[in-house]
């Protein structure tokens, strides 16, 4: 039986944005899908048309959501997530539920510390109003090039932004920036489960909404288990990195990963 993958996204981007990926991996001899988050629109037209569809959902709610999807499938598939997606990775791992994890440029993790500039201008496009907590939140052309589509061409962005760019809750950008202030935060993950499968962190040089010095930290986190935890770096790469015309890299490091784990 193949083993099954579920892609997660993050925010601003479709779930749909992952097919390329779920072709590679079904060629590859797995299963894979990519469920949207909890009150997600089929396409991204849906999305942008009920902005406030999934505005009241947070970490927790978007983790027991994809929990519930997992205990679904026939055996612990691999978890792979892109940026909030990439902390639902973790979350997922950590209990134990998943084969392994990937955590792709992923959104920090509660007791991870730095915060560099660039990743505070992105998440302040919520964090600026704290009504936003409640709210479906969009991005701009200008605030998707400069958070996702930095490295790439201006027209490249552009038309990433208009392929894939939907509305996303405020509410798990919140519980992120208050994680370190909150005992139980929703952002916390099991790091010194050692029984869990391998987790494979990657980092964009270039990525300005999860800069590497958040990537480096995260690894940190790790330091307690004796499970295997995983950095790749890829230098010149932003945020756009699994939806950009350099997809393939990365999830051909992916594969790599699994395979080099005996995850096939």
């Amino acid at each position: 039986m193949a083993t099954p993958v579920v892609f997660i996204h993050g925010l601003w981007l479709h779930a749909t944005s992952w097919q390329p990926w779920l072709d590679k991996f079904n060629e590859s001899g797995y299963a894979p899908i990519a469920p949207e988050w909890p009150g997600g629109a089929d396409t991204v037209a849906q999305a942008r048309a009920n902005p406030d569809a999934v505005a009241r959902f947070g970490v927790k709610e978007v983790a027991d959501h994809y929990a519930q999807i997992i205990a679904g499938l026939p055996e612990k598939p691999v978890v792979i997530g892109h940026s909030f997606g990439g902390l639902l990775a973790q979350n997922l791992l950590g209990r134990g539920i998943t084969a392994a994890g990937v955590a792709i440029d992923p959104a920090p993790i509660k007791g991870v510390l730095p915060l560099p500039l660039s990743a505070l201008r992105v998440a302040s496009i919520a964090l600026r109003n704290p009504a936003n907590r409640s709210k479906g939140v969009s991005l701009t052309s200008e605030q998707f090039r400069y958070g996702f589509g930095n490295a790439l061409s201006i027209e490249e962005s552009a038309e990433l932004f208009e392929k894939w760019t939907i509305p996303s809750p405020g509410r798990p950008l919140f519980e992120a920036a208050l994680a370190n202030f909150t005992p139980n935060a929703p952002t916390k993950v099991d790091t010194a489960n050692t029984s869990r499968g391998p987790l494979l962190l990657t980092s964009g040089g270039h990525d300005h909404t999860v800069p590497p010095a958040i990537v480096t930290a995260t690894l940190k986190q790790y330091a307690r288990s004796r499970a295997v935890t995983e950095l790749k770096v890829f230098p010149d790469r932003g945020h756009s990195l699994t939806v950009d015309h350099g997809w393939e890299e990365v999830a051909q490091t992916t594969l790599d990963f699994l395979k080099q784990h005996s995850i096939t």
